[in-house]
């Protein structure tokens, strides 16, 4: 795939600036912040987003009947979510976030999981909008209830079982997007209870090493960096992280250079970390 069609999953700010009032446009704030970074996603939204845009918030929209974080919510769950916030399975969505890439990234891949079929990113995200002067607006913006006929797409999303088999038979291939220093146990994980290492077998691959200016680096570097991270880009593959946001930026750095059928682990070390029952692997 060519760069070009890599890029047809991001729209410029310029484009957006010109399209902020089409009225099939949905524009999403898909802002997470890590525990640690003592930052409030929701406030900092409130106190300034692109015109029309509404607040997705992971943690809120989520299977809270487990203490995993942000996993995804049941079918209608997502449903009543969307209808809520004003959002159909009909309507073009363009998503962001204040960092650049990586809650839009878990945003998009949400969106589309569920059955959206026309998602794309901000190239460059907040940090780009605003430092080219375009507008903001404060508070939440009020959008008539719409119907999304929400449906989940299973193959995309595995459990820890599935992982764990393919890790042993090597079915799939598992790529983490996590630092190098958390994949090899090194370092203590951010999230208190974990145990420190990596899924058996499972690559490294840390999202930053892909990703620049809130985008996927060109197609050529994204193929060299998977294939140095010992990927055969022509076999299945699996994505994982800490909490399966970061995942998401791999998935979609796969995407740009046509690897579909990428399927994600949503647990990621989160769940595989917190279990004594399931194998790790500390080093390379």
């Amino acid at each position: 795939m060519s760069a070009s069609a890599g890029n047809s999953l991001f729209v410029s700010t310029a484009w957006l600036a010109e399209n902020l009032d089409a009225p099939d446009l949905a524009i999403v704030d898909g802002t997470f912040f890590m525990p640690d970074e003592n930052r409030d996603a929701r406030r900092e939204y409130l106190a300034g987003h692109i015109p029309g845009a509404v607040f997705f918030d992971i943690d809120e929209i989520a299977d809270h009947s487990t203490a995993l974080p942000h996993m995804l919510p049941s079918v209608d769950v997502f449903a009543a979510a969307m209808e809520a916030l004003g959002l159909g399975n009909d309507q073009r969505f363009v998503v962001y976030d204040a960092t650049g890439l990586p809650g839009a990234a878990r945003v998009w891949w949400t969106l589309r999981v569920f059955g959206a079929r026309d998602v794309k990113l901000l190239s460059g995200g907040l940090p780009q909008w605003r430092a080219e002067g375009r507008p903001l607006e404060t508070g939440a913006p009020s959008r008539a209830p719409r119907a999304f006929a929400a449906h989940l797409d299973a193959v995309a999303v595995l459990d820890a079982a599935k992982v764990k088999a393919a890790s042993e038979s090597g079915s799939a291939q598992i790529v983490d997007a996590r630092a190098a220093a958390r994949f090899k146990g090194a370092v203590p994980e951010p999230r208190a209870g974990l145990r420190s290492g990596h899924i058996p077998g499972s690559r490294n691959l840390p999202w930053r090493e892909i990703a620049a200016d809130g985008a996927i680096k060109p197609a050529d570097e994204v193929k060299a960096a998977f294939v140095a991270a010992g990927v055969d880009l022509t076999r299945p593959i699996i994505t994982t992280c800490g909490s399966g946001v970061t995942a998401a930026v791999l998935l979609l750095a796969l995407e740009t250079i046509g690897k579909t059928g990428v399927a994600l682990y949503d647990g990621s070390w989160s769940e595989w970390g917190g279990r004594d029952d399931l194998p790790i692997a500390i080093g390379d």
